[in-house]
């Protein structure tokens, strides 16, 4: 894993890898896991949600309280819930997607896994997902895990980060590139 300069030295690095060494030592990995997985649906689905982690004018105690209350219609685990309560006490909860980002990379690690981060201009369906673990797991002889996200901006095509790697083949990149070689 992973402790030196890297993931560790981020502020969110030092939350997520003391939330994954708690939830190593108590067997939870993939509960908690789990949780940060629908908290992070949760947050895609609900602006409320997202405002109460981003905005600086709730309180850390009114924060604390209203993920407090959250919690249990979201599914997620103890140890989650009581590391949200110690994030917004600590005035931390802007971290949290970085930390959720951050976590899943360590508990894939953990598993043997390695985590792509793929960048779509649209979703990508589950038969395409499929698809992209089989042709990335060929390629560096371990399971993958992709972390799939949305970006329009890119227009078209795909993105994929696999540890100090990047595969761009997005239209943004091609017409950028297109671009500079009509220029001369």
């Amino acid at each position: 894993m992973e402790t030196s300069g890297g993931i560790r030295a981020s502020l969110a690095g030092r939350y997520a890898s003391a939330l994954f060494d708690l939830a190593r030592d108590e067997r939870q990995i993939d509960s908690v896991g789990q949780s940060l997985d629908k908290l992070k649906a949760g947050l895609a689905e609900s602006r409320e949600l997202q405002g109460l982690v981003s905005s600086p004018l709730v309180s850390r105690e009114a924060a604390g309280k209203a993920l407090g209350a959250v919690a249990p219609s979201l599914g997620l685990d103890p140890l989650t819930t009581r590391f949200l309560a110690v994030l917004a006490k600590n005035g931390r909860l802007r971290q949290l997607y970085d930390v959720i980002r951050i976590f899943g990379s360590l508990a894939a690690e953990h598993r043997g896994e390695t985590t792509a981060e793929v960048t779509s201009a649209r979703p990508l369906d589950d038969n395409q997902i499929a698809a992209l673990k089989t042709q990335l797991g060929a390629r560096v002889g371990r399971d993958i895990r992709i972390d799939a996200r949305v970006d329009p901006a890119i227009l078209g095509g795909i993105v994929v980060r696999l540890g100090s790697q990047m595969i761009d083949a997005s239209i943004r990149t091609k017409l950028n590139t297109l671009a500079t070689a009509m220029k001369g």
